[in-house]
């Protein structure tokens, strides 16, 4: 399974990776936009991991990217704000499957993975 994370704190996607890495996964981290572009022109992700703090409009424009160049890959959000706590990322995101705050335990976030990976 090959992950991208997407997320502009170092410390929190190294977290993320080690749990993922740990369920045998291949994970790419990158901390902005450009670099998920290159990451996803580069490589075949089965999911991104993808924080909506990237920068403004970055994590949108990454997941609209990501829908043409790999439209099999499936996107869970992470976001530390409760703006999109009406579910309206996924009419924003056609390849959303999750959104997830920030403060989600690490193990969840891989089970989710792990999941959505399974499913598609």
């Amino acid at each position: 399974m090959n992950i991208l994370i997407a997320e502009r704190n170092p410390d929190r996607g190294q977290l993320w990776a080690r749990h993922l890495e740990r369920q045998g996964a291949h994970v790419t981290m990158v901390h902005d936009r450009d670099q998920a572009f290159r990451a996803l022109a580069d490589s075949a992700p089965d999911m991104i991991v993808l924080a909506l703090s990237l920068g403004e409009g970055a994590a949108l424009s990454v997941a609209d990217y990501a829908a043409y160049r790999r439209p099999e890959a499936k996107v869970i959000f992470v976001t530390g704000s409760s703006f999109f706590s009406d579910g309206s990322i996924f009419e924003l995101a056609a390849n959303a499957c999750a959104c997830l705050p920030a403060d989600t335990r690490p193990q969840d976030l891989a089970a989710l993975v792990a999941y959505h990976a399974q499913a598609a």
